[in-house]
């Protein structure tokens, strides 16, 4: 299976390395933001600028997610945020990519924007706490917390 992780390069990288092992055996890419951090990372990467929520840079990262898929062609795209899960989920979507968002561990009480925008899209929606299965819909599911 080839699978698309996506995620910021702080803490949200940090708890998607915490994943890998669950992946293995699988054709793995990591989509992240450029750092010397990321550039040292060992599976096979896309690096990109850091986008935030600037409309212009939305629509430059969502350019950058058709010429990936099209390349690459994920059967599924995992994310746990930041904002660079909104161009990625919504286009993976176009490439007929199942898709998994993972809410941050930092959000104890209150939905991240990027979880409210991704949830509509997303085919499996993991919550950390048990507190935010009120804050999302029936799609939201808690399992735990990664770390």
């Amino acid at each position: 299976m080839k699978i698309a992780i996506v995620c910021s390069h702080g803490g949200h990288l940090t708890q998607m390395l915490y994943l890998m092992d669950a992946f293995k055996g699988n054709d793995i890419i990591v989509i992240t933001y450029d750092s010397k951090r990321t550039r040292e990372l060992e599976q096979k990467k896309y690096l990109m600028e850091n986008i935030g929520y600037n409309p212009l840079k939305m629509l430059s990262a969502a350019i950058l997610f058709l010429r990936a898929f099209r390349e690459y062609r994920p059967d599924l795209i995992i994310s746990n945020g930041s904002e660079i899960a909104i161009p990625a989920l919504y286009i993976g979507k176009l490439f007929a990519a199942r898709t998994i968002f993972i809410e941050s561990w930092a959000r104890v009480s209150n939905p991240s924007l990027t979880g409210r925008i991704v949830y509509p899209v997303a085919d499996h929606f993991l919550v950390q706490w048990p507190q935010l299965l009120s804050k999302y819909g029936k799609k939201a599911v808690y399992e735990g917390a990664i770390i």
